[in-house]
């Protein structure tokens, strides 16, 4: 941060040119300014305090002053021993850069409100991520299209947005849910799929992207970390048009919860073993299997000592070579779009399964 940006501009972050100085502030204010503006001060490109903005190349927006305050501070550190000089023009800075960031929150938020916000927000801890979906609710005029991994949904994970569903639906939004096959199962969807009647439709897969969220096709979330206390908020239309490209072939391939999974046409064979068969075919190990079906890793070992069985295969090798030689290994692939209607066999328990 501290080096020579060019020959006639030879300062680092800490002590901007006046010119430098006068179009990162006008860039903070306004939110981006044009290429145009920069020219007659390359230190700002040179220093990362300016960069191309993707949704328009022939702009630039600012290095947020929070960033460049990290950054600045992070090499004064380093250079510590060197100059003490060096420590006090870094406060100095950090102080303009706070000053800065202070005063155009305000006209930050109000822009956003105004512009659809930021191609990419980052959403640190639940809170800030319930906020942003609650206002993500508020605005939502037409369609919700969600994907819920994993297994059979807990009451606390569906009553969680039960309100925000309750609202989409008293506008008339309609809402397309993507599930795993285990979710069937659960009392508590089918609770929910009752309460919430034609205003949401809901289909299940063998196995579904990661967690993801979409408003209008316009706004969506995904998790940022294993444990979900962070998420991204996306803006940008060529990733909004990517996320619904997945999500319509994905539904595409799913099936209706109102109706039964098909038959594999192997005696003793279920629909889940059929699955996991597949994935073994795959090379895939247990835990993997189990995750991506939404199902415990004991209940996918009892799965495949069920097949072995079934099969008559004595060690895991043989096993792959049976899936193989019964049509198994790609019988995923082979999912017909529209199923039969439900059976009574279909609502038994998953450990029945």
């Amino acid at each position: 941060m501290a080096g020579h940006a060019t020959d006639e501009h030879p300062h680092g972050a800490d002590r901007l040119c006046d010119a430098g100085d006068r179009v990162y502030s006008r860039a903070v204010r306004r939110g981006r300014v044009p290429r145009t503006d920069a020219e007659p001060v390359p230190c700002l490109l040179e220093l990362a305090l300016l960069h191309p903005d993707p949704d328009d190349m022939a702009w630039l927006v600012p290095t947020a002053p929070q960033e460049v305050m990290t950054r600045l501070l992070r090499g004064v550190y380093d250079e510590v021993g060197e100059s003490h000089r060096r420590v006090g023009s870094a406060v100095a800075a950090f102080e303009r850069y706070a000053g800065l960031g202070r005063r155009i929150q305000a006209s930050a938020m109000a822009s956003a409100s105004l512009e659809g916000g930021a191609a990419i927000r980052v959403l640190d801890g639940l809170s800030r991520i319930q906020a942003a979906m609650d206002d993500a609710t508020e605005a939502c005029t037409g369609e919700v299209l969600t994907v819920q991994p994993g297994g059979i949904r807990r009451e606390p994970e569906l009553t969680e947005g039960l309100h925000r569903a309750l609202a989409l639906r008293s506008r008339g939004v309609r809402m397309r849910d993507l599930y795993t096959h285990v979710a069937r199962h659960g009392q508590g969807l089918l609770n929910y799929l009752e309460l919430m009647g034609d205003a949401v439709e809901a289909r299940t897969l063998d196995e579904v992207v990661d967690r993801l969220i979409l408003f209008d096709r316009t706004v969506a979330f995904i998790p940022a970390n294993a444990d979900h206390t962070m998420a991204l908020e996306l803006r940008h239309p060529a990733l909004i048009d990517y996320f619904v490209t997945v999500f319509d072939r994905l539904w595409r391939l799913a099936i209706p919860v109102a109706a039964a999974l098909p038959d594999t046409g192997i005696e003793g064979i279920s629909h889940r073993e059929q699955s996991i068969a597949a994935l073994l075919a795959d090379g895939h190990q247990d835990a993997v299997i189990a995750e991506r079906l939404g199902i415990s890793v004991r209940t996918c070992r009892a799965h495949i000592a069920r097949l072995s069985e079934t099969l008559g295969a004595a060690s895991r090798t043989q096993l792959g070579v049976r899936i193989a030689q019964v049509g198994l290994d790609g019988a995923a692939a082979r999912l017909p779009d529209v199923p039969a209607q439900l059976t009574p066999a279909d609502r038994e328990s998953p450990t029945a399964r």
